[in-house]
């Protein structure tokens, strides 16, 4: 068999079946120190798409730029949907696959067939009002995002004016909690387990099964409350936009947006706190000029937090790179991989200040991210916040030291130890815009409460945020 290719030539295409094929494992110790050269021995060894064993399982990695474009906006040739998967219709996915719990949540993220689009749709409408800056929530979300973000910067304060923190653990990864209790709705500070559930869940350790378990039950629990009475959040929101779905379904989706403004957002946040502090220039400029988001930008070029996105499927035999990818076979585009691909990178200048768009951080296609401005929102004022909070921030480690962890998804620190200096005087957040004349100021919900000391006192989260401090970590 052979594939045409862009310049008039041909090559032969391997027709191996993936189920013949030993393939090397993906996720070795190599992996989690220095990915970039497992993509490149694999890109090496096979082209733009590789065969690799993950956790014990067969499946197809996407390396290149062009062919992972290819797979994600091309819905019907490469759909979503574990229903596709023709070796875990045969029975041979084990049943004790560590991937197995997170990918059998049949959320919008995984999800495939008719039940897609109006669920699709259902998001995109609830998420509307915390994404559109037009909104009145946008603006009373931007505004606790500061709140929560002042909160932990005044708690790590209280380890002294200057001294050594871990910025992901006592900033970047519970900030976003926080923000998710806040969409979600949870009372008081109930959601502080369920997201340290997410966290487990995403890792795909050896307690991500009964993690799972908790995370849907308190949810379910959750999404019975919002049905009953429903309030200014997602899950009421998401309600109102798709009211046949049951209450097992809509905790799947709390399922969804958890993972999506937890784990990813701390990752952007660390990442581009490292970018800027470790001496990149252009990085440092674009921060300096007040562009966070562009600082970002470059950020998910080069450490994208979702490395790998949830798996596609061939809908029927189709020629990728140098393989033929059989009906059914899983595929799993590598955001990291492909932006290491010649094509992609050699096309970046490094120099400049403003930064392509082309990269694949938030997917392509239909079914790009639904959560993309949120999750920018918050990572951006979280990082502004820091560098307005504090006067001066360094690296506690060279950067080519500091602790990474890798998962089948994502890719963030373990810890990020920084030496601190705190501004004399903290910045006071602007007042947010009245909201615009179009709406109704009367049909608004109340303003944002965040929760008093007594209930943060109370919070398993607060209890180990101060636990830090008193350990002078």
């Amino acid at each position: 068999m052979e594939s045409q290719l862009g310049d008039g030539g041909s090559v032969d295409l391997d027709d191996t079946r993936l189920e013949a094929m030993t393939p090397e494992p993906l996720l070795t110790r190599d992996y989690e120190t220095r990915p970039s050269l497992v993509y490149e021995r694999l890109r090496q060894r096979h082209g733009p798409v590789a065969p690799v064993d993950l956790l014990g399982v067969p499946a197809w990695l996407v390396l290149g730029y062009r062919e992972a474009l290819q797979v994600l906006q091309d819905d019907d040739g490469w759909p979503k949907g574990l229903e596709n998967w023709r070796a875990r219709s045969e029975g041979r996915v084990p049943a004790d696959w560590p991937l197995g719990p997170s990918l059998e949540v049949n959320h919008v993220l995984i999800q495939g067939g008719p039940g897609y689009r109006p669920l699709r749709t259902a998001w995109d409408a609830a998420l509307k009002p915390f994404q559109d800056p037009r909104h009145p929530q946008a603006k009373r979300l931007k505004t606790a995002v500061t709140a929560y973000a002042d909160e932990l910067i005044t708690l790590v304060g209280q380890g002294g004016s200057t001294g050594v923190a871990d910025l992901s653990a006592q900033f970047s990864r519970p900030l976003p909690l926080m923000v998710a209790s806040h969409l979600l709705g949870f009372p008081g500070s109930q959601g502080d387990d369920a997201l340290m559930d997410m966290w487990r869940v995403l890792d795909a350790g050896p307690d991500a099964e009964p993690a799972l378990e908790r995370l849907l039950a308190t949810l379910a629990e959750l999404a019975a409350m919002k049905l009953k009475t429903p309030g200014d959040d997602f899950p009421s929101y998401l309600l109102a936009a798709h009211p046949d779905l049951s209450l097992d379904e809509l905790a799947r989706e709390l399922f969804m947006l958890l993972g999506m403004t937890s784990d990813h957002v701390g990752i952007l946040i660390s990442n581009t706190v490292v970018e800027v502090i470790s001496g990149e220039g252009s990085v440092r400029a674009s921060l300096s000029a007040g562009m966070v988001r562009e600082a970002m930008n470059r950020v998910v070029m080069r450490k994208p937090p979702l490395v790998n996105f949830v798996p596609r499927f061939a809908a029927e035999d189709t020629p990728l790179g140098n393989y033929t990818i059989r009906a059914g076979d899983p595929v799993w585009v590598s955001s990291a991989a492909a932006h290491a691909d010649p094509l992609f990178a050699d096309s970046v200048a490094p120099g400049t200040t403003i930064s392509t768009r082309a990269h694949l951080s938030w997917g392509a296609g239909r079914r790009q991210c639904p959560a993309r401005e949120l999750a920018s929102t918050v990572a951006a004022v979280g990082v502004g916040r820091l560098f307005e909070r504090f006067s001066h921030l360094d690296l506690a480690l060279p950067a080519d030291q500091l602790p990474w962890r890798s998962s089948p998804f994502m890719r963030g620190l373990r810890s990020l130890p920084v030496r601190y200096e705190l501004a004399s005087a903290p910045e006071q957040p602007s007042a947010p815009d009245p909201a615009p004349s179009a709406y109704d100021p009367a049909s608004e919900p109340a303003e944002t409460v965040l929760p008093d000391q007594s209930a943060r006192q109370r919070s398993s989260l607060w209890r180990y945020l101060t636990g830090l401090i008193r350990a002078g970590r």
